[in-house]
């Protein structure tokens, strides 16, 4: 897993930049590849679940594989850009983790596919690694710096291993029906923050804030 901080201040990302079509495409790419094996996904299927037709498809697409490493790296690119807009830059550090573990649950909740998609994938796929640069990465290092939390510098990345691992157990549990995504939520980010070093009572306030509206990018 990497950890560097990427972060993209550019006028528009790669992902605002997609038309239209492509984006019924990746959407339509995103629930079929949630429910099967790459391989198993073929252009008929992807046509009839995008609304579109065969040539269409055939005119925005290199080979199913491609397809599957742009949606999931554009999907690992829109989450931190969304992540990463969501907070005010003085917003302490734990806040922003707590805050951004609940995003990615209660979006789980809202976009099961997207949630399967993240659970199927995001541990095993190269392109799928991105989403826990950027924020996730930056807002540890910031708690590290500020002493909120307190691990040794060379436990970086297995910090960023509990807190993924963490995410996607929990967004399992919200899809199989065993749990809110808030109670889900709540608990993941308070036990990742007490994990960290967080006071018990403090990492219990910051996992129950009320959580805002995930930014868009437009």
């Amino acid at each position: 897993m990497s950890t560097d901080v990427h972060s993209s201040h550019s006028p528009q990302s790669r992902v605002q930049t997609v038309s239209a079509i492509q984006r019924r495409i990746h959407a339509a790419a995103i629930k079929l590849f949630a429910e099967k094996q790459i391989a198993d996904v073929n252009i008929s299927e992807l046509a009839q679940t995008a609304g579109l037709a065969r040539n269409t498809i055939y005119k925005n697409l290199e080979s199913i594989d491609s397809l599957f490493e742009t949606v999931a790296s554009e999907l690992a690119e829109e989450m931190n850009e969304r992540v990463g807009k969501s907070a005010a830059p003085d917003l302490d550090p734990a806040q922003r983790l707590a805050n951004g573990i609940r995003f990615y649950i209660r979006r789980a909740h809202e976009e099961p596919h997207w949630g399967s998609f993240l659970v199927r994938y995001s541990a095993s796929h190269v392109s799928m690694q991105k989403l826990w640069d950027g924020p996730p990465v930056r807002d540890v290092l910031a708690g590290l710096a500020s002493q909120r939390y307190s691990f040794r510098q060379e436990q970086l990345m297995s910090v960023i291993g509990m807190i993924a691992g963490s995410v996607l157990i929990a967004i399992s549990l919200v899809l199989q029906g065993h749990k809110t995504w808030r109670d889900a939520g709540a608990d993941t980010a308070e036990l990742v923050l007490r994990a960290l070093g967080v006071p018990p009572d403090e990492a219990r306030a910051f996992a129950t804030e009320p959580l805002p509206t995930l930014p868009s990018l437009d």
